[in-house]
């Protein structure tokens, strides 16, 4: 499998995104979620205009790998990660990783202090290993249910300075 590359959302990609997001949401947390709660979540995407408005309303690049779409993600503001989905069949492909890597320097960029996510059970670990930080757990609703994620945030432009030489 090739690298990943981004580019910028545009409306196009709209229809790819929900199709993006209700695969991941139902493959991929299937182990945290139950089918109650994963078919609530990826209803979400059922409401075009409130879909769009939520991927359109940030800044949103696409994963690409072989020319296909792999993933998006969303920066909302200059500080909160506020979507990020993988397309099952490129999961653990680095995809992931190298949108929150990029949006993590754009809002570094933007001047923003620290960055913030609401990870699912899922995604969790991947932004663990992105210098995130749990902070609390919480309890979403979504249509009849309840959903668990964490907040969790990382602080930016606090790189340690390069060790002075004497």
């Amino acid at each position: 499998m090739s690298a990943v590359s981004l580019r910028p959302y545009v409306p196009a990609d709209l229809k790819r995104c929900a199709e993006i997001f209700r695969a991941s949401v139902e493959e991929l947390t299937a182990e945290d979620y139950s089918a109650e709660q994963r078919e609530a979540w990826a209803s979400t995407a059922d409401n075009e205009e409130a879909f769009a408005a939520r991927v359109g309303g940030g800044l949103t690049l696409i994963a690409i790998i072989d020319g296909a779409s792999a993933g998006f993600a969303t920066l909302k503001g200059e500080d909160t990660i506020e979507m990020l989905y993988v397309a099952p069949e490129f999961a653990c492909h680095g995809v992931g990783r190298t949108l929150v890597d990029a949006l993590t320097r754009l809002a570094a960029a933007r001047g923003a202090k620290r960055l913030t996510t609401e990870a699912s059970d899922v995604s969790k670990p991947l932004f663990e290993k992105s210098g995130f930080s749990a902070q609390k757990r919480n309890l979403v609703r979504v249509g009849d249910e309840w959903l668990a994620n964490t907040t969790m945030t990382k602080t930016l432009g606090a790189e340690p300075p390069p060790p002075t030489r004497h």
